[in-house]
């Protein structure tokens, strides 16, 4: 949300500007929140902002150029050369009009310029795929976009752990998914595997009852007694009932069963036992006979909390048999919380959407306008934040090659090590916003109360991003759109 100094108002508008305030925060659709935050806009002055393209955060001469070309181009009905000049242009942060402060100076929306440009590239896009362009065939049009496709590559969306925090990431999907911006690639580790699950064996109809919290209410957490703690050292919590509690929300599907079903991509992160080895990520194509729902209960084994788990696959006669029955396995998010690098590699990734709620991690998370500072005053915190994290590191990864014969207090060290090390911002970051209250609701069973209340705040967030989200992912649901009915043509004419 922007900063606006009310003293630069009369007594009248600064009424008016905190009211707004208000509805914003009280909003229940992404409708109304956007009629707000307009209002807002106009209230506070910052409406005209947009329409100055000049700023330091994008090329505004470059886009203009283009959008003036491509304007051109069409009018003049010269398919070819427009065909050519879409492709020469064809990335979702050209001239960085992605650029996270072009998306906070303002409550809703960006530079007029972008917006323009974003719009003309997708109508150029589907002209290039209707019957008035006569340039190309069917199947050169076909080829055209699944090369546009390949070269635009797709989003993907990453959910931290956070215990039934997590329930936040069911109003970030709620939202993306009313906007037609749920991507089809995912990943999860511990509470955010649970999201990553239900998104991989639901279809897009059965979402609607994940969005109204179906199945959410069952208790997935049941404390031991403090004598079955001692007794056996299995952690503090049951998990036989995390398991049952999986099994029914999540069904009996193989990685490779629930793409069949769903056509997502999702990725659940474990991490091996043995501290020397590794975060894994196990989706349809590492791991295709792996159970989602053995996956999800090995992220979910967070140390303490839970005892380490084995991993369950299925074969092909419907058998279940034990997968690499010699490892066992932990919560992924200790060591790799936002597997970037390696579904990148997999899914052709070109931006990522980061869900983080991990109690240990958002209180110092940094806001887009802290993170992209290049002022002065700015760098005594930068420098400190760095060097503080780097002796940290050297701190744990000294002690945890020294302490062989404590292995319990090598492991602490091993973990704190993963933590400290991990990237934890994506190209677009939706972030809980934590009071005192939100850490006694980590372990509670998920009430309807609750689950409303936290999918709430997951709606905000991401309303306040969708800006910055549509204009990722515009150009590249037009090409997936246009690519899907020229597909769907091409079918029709040999059938």
């Amino acid at each position: 949300m922007p900063y606006v100094n009310l003293n630069h108002f009369s007594p009248h508008q600064r009424y008016k500007i905190v009211k707004l305030k208000k509805d914003l925060k009280a909003a229940t659709s992404y409708q109304e929140w956007k009629y707000i935050a307009l209002a807002l806009d106009q209230a506070t002055g910052l409406e005209h902002w947009k329409y100055d393209n000049v700023s330091p955060y994008y090329g505004y001469t470059f886009i203009a150029q283009r959008l003036t070309r491509i304007r051109y181009l069409r009018r003049s009905d010269q398919q070819l050369e427009l065909a050519q000049y879409l492709r020469e242009g064809l990335h979702h942060d050209l001239a960085n009009i992605a650029h996270p402060l072009l998306y906070s100076q303002t409550f809703v929306g960006t530079k007029k310029l972008i917006e323009d440009y974003i719009t003309t590239v997708s109508a150029a896009f589907e002209y290039i795929a209707s019957n008035e362009c006569t340039v190309f065939n069917l199947e050169e049009k076909i080829q055209y976009f699944e090369g546009a496709s390949q070269a635009y590559g797709q989003p993907a969306v990453m959910f931290s752990g956070g215990a039934t925090l997590g329930l936040f990431h069911t109003g970030v999907c709620k939202a993306l998914l009313e906007q037609d911006l749920l991507p089809k690639v995912f990943s999860g580790s511990s509470a955010g595997a649970l999201m990553t699950g239900m998104l991989a064996t639901h279809t897009d109809s059965q979402l609607l009852d994940l969005i109204h919290g179906e199945g959410f209410y069952d208790h997935a957490f049941k404390f031991r007694s403090f004598l079955q703690i001692i007794r056996d050292r299995s952690g503090i919590a049951d998990i036989q009932e995390l398991k049952k509690f999986l099994r029914q929300n999540l069904g009996e599907y193989t990685f490779h069963e629930a793409f069949q079903k769903s056509g997502r991509h999702a990725s659940i992160v474990v991490a091996p036992y043995v501290s020397s080895q590794n975060a894994r990520i196990m989706n349809e194509i590492t791991s295709p006979d792996l159970l989602i729902w053995s996956a999800t209960l090995a992220s979910c084994a967070v140390p303490v909390l839970f005892p380490a788990v084995k991993l369950t696959s299925k074969r092909s006669d419907g058998v279940y048999t034990p997968y690499m029955s010699s490892v066992r396995w932990v919560d992924g998010s200790v060591r790799s919380d936002f597997p970037q690098e390696k579904m990148a590699r997999l899914y052709n990734i070109n931006y990522s959407i980061a869900c983080q709620v991990n109690p240990h991690i958002v209180p110092f998370m940094q806001s887009d306008t802290e993170r992209y500072r290049q002022d002065v005053l700015s760098f005594p915190n930068r420098f400190i934040r760095h060097q503080a994290k780097n002796i940290a590191l050297d701190v744990m990864d000294f002690a945890r090659h020294r302490l062989e014969k404590m292995p319990f207090i090598q492991r602490i060290f091993d973990h704190g090590f993963g933590i400290i090390g991990q990237r934890y911002y994506g190209d677009i970051n939706l972030v809980g916003h934590y009071g005192l209250r939100h850490y006694m609701y980590m372990l509670q069973n998920p009430t309807p109360l609750l689950f409303k209340k936290l999918q709430r705040e997951g709606e905000q967030t991401t309303w306040a991003k969708m800006s910055n989200i549509e204009t990722h992912a515009r150009v590249g649901k037009t090409i997936e759109n246009c690519l899907s009915q020229l597909k769907q043509q091409h079918n029709q004419l040999h059938i």
